[in-house]
């Protein structure tokens, strides 16, 4: 396959502008046929090159549909091989740049930024519903801080019903009614007003706090329960490479001969060489010839590709069904290939960085990546963290220390009116009703008078 275009630009100085083959690959969205003519976010990228640094360029796409590989016999295959062989004078597709290519040819500074990530069919990724879905809502992180709030609130609500004169008068011979297990109960009834009421102002506090408390954390739950429900609940059981390596449901692999296979051939990272013996071992049904090919089985089979995360950001905003894993590794970069010593790299390495500078890289990246998926984004939720929720949890804080305050200067205030009728010193009346409020007293576990159902 084959095409070419020119790029119209006048002379300087009188000096017509040098004329350059440049090789492509046939890559959406980089590099598209449209009828004989040729489109893509290279063509746009090639044409405002040509435009600053002053060429003429004619386009043919690589021969043997190959980025560029070293093969045993020495020799580079692909884009690298045809500009070593001299066959074109510049390579602008999405070309990585590797140390064992930059040793063959010269590198521009690289147009896009990428890694490697994992493609995936919603379908085949998306766990089911668990026993457990009904947790999702919060983190782990977010449950453990209730659990302790909710105990710590239940020990302040003990603490201020044995303090509290008005919460128990008479600590020698009275029942209390907020024992340690009653106050569990009475904060896990709160919400819905199914428990004793405190009479004194301290327990009130407390119990007025924790009602506001629950209330804003079961809308909190609710509101994103609801949202993870209207999202179908998508958690990916993939989440990273070594989620990958572990499972048995998806075959994985890579485009043969591609910079990602060596990535993982030269890792020492020992999930990355799994990877690579799975693959090696099964190259002949798990490596793809083609990124188009490598998508379609994507969709139809339960397969994943493990390759460019940002063709696969391509991808996932063409299909509406796949979806990447949030893991990225091997940040890498694009870059234009030119013939070593060429001193059209240094050229068009400053041009690129311009076109950084003013924004064209990024209009470019937008104009060919639009997504279809207008629905992407909406009705997505995630756990909330304790974070979100920071200011609920010190508002509980603040009342239960208020709670306590008030309990201790309403014992304090009834131990000073005691101490003056029976002309004793404040301390020791103090000392003696907190010896009777905390003491354990087999007497008075039942008094039917005082007791109420």
């Amino acid at each position: 396959h084959g095409g070419d275009a020119a790029g119209d630009v006048e002379g300087q100085e009188g000096m017509d502008p040098p004329m350059l083959t440049v090789t492509m690959i046939l890559q959406d969205p980089y590099t598209m046929m449209r009828g004989t003519e040729l489109e893509g976010y290279c063509l746009d990228l090639l044409d405002a090159l040509a435009k600053m640094v002053h060429f003429k360029y004619k386009v043919t796409i690589v021969k043997d549909g190959r980025y560029g590989s070293l093969v045993s016999n020495g020799n580079w295959t692909g884009m690298v091989g045809e500009i070593l062989r001299q066959e074109a004078d510049l390579a602008v597709a999405p070309l990585t740049i590797t140390s064992a290519r930059e040793e063959a040819v010269s590198f521009t500074m690289p147009f896009l930024a990428t890694g490697i990530g994992i493609l995936l069919r919603k379908s085949a990724a998306s766990q089911g519903s668990s026993l457990f879905c009904f947790l999702t809502p919060f983190s782990k992180e977010t449950w453990t801080g209730l659990i302790v709030a909710y105990l710590l609130t239940c020990l302040c609500l003990f603490l201020v019903a044995r303090l509290s004169p008005c919460e128990w008068t008479e600590p020698q011979s009275e029942e209390n009614r907020f024992t340690f297990l009653n106050s569990l109960w009475f904060g896990a009834g709160a919400l819905a007003l199914q428990a004793p009421h405190p009479r004194a102002l301290s327990g009130r506090i407390i119990a007025a706090i924790w009602w506001v408390f629950t209330i804003a954390l079961l809308a909190a739950y609710i509101a994103n329960f609801a949202a993870l429900l209207r999202s179908g609940n998508e958690q990916l059981s993939i989440q990273t490479f070594e989620d990958l390596v572990k499972q048995r449901e998806l075959e994985f692999g890579t485009l043969e001969s591609s910079s990602t296979f060596q990535f993982f051939k030269n890792s020492r990272n020992p999930i990355h060489q799994m990877i690579y013996e799975y693959m090696d071992k099964r190259r002949d049904y798990v490596l793809v010839k083609s990124y188009h090919e490598a998508v379609q089985r994507v969709l139809e089979s339960n397969y994943a590709f493990i390759g460019e995360s940002i063709s696969q950001d391509l991808a996932v905003a063409r299909h509406c069904n796949l979806i990447r894993a949030p893991e990225v590794i091997g940040a890498r970069g694009f870059g234009i290939a030119a013939a070593k010593g060429s001193p059209w790299a240094s050229k068009l390495s400053t041009a690129v960085l311009k076109l950084g500078e003013s924004g064209t890289l990024d209009y470019l990246r937008q104009k060919w990546w639009e997504t279809s998926c207008f629905h992407k984004g909406q009705d997505t939720s995630s756990p909330l963290k304790p974070q979100a929720m920071g200011g609920l949890f010190l508002i509980l804080a603040v009342g239960l220390t208020l709670g306590v305050i008030v309990a201790l200067m309403e014992l304090a205030n009834k131990s000073r009116r005691a101490a003056e009728q029976d002309k004793k010193s404040w301390c020791s009346v103090i000392i003696e009703e907190m010896s009777h409020r905390f003491r354990i007293r087999e007497g008075a576990r039942e008094n039917p008078e005082k007791v109420k159902p």
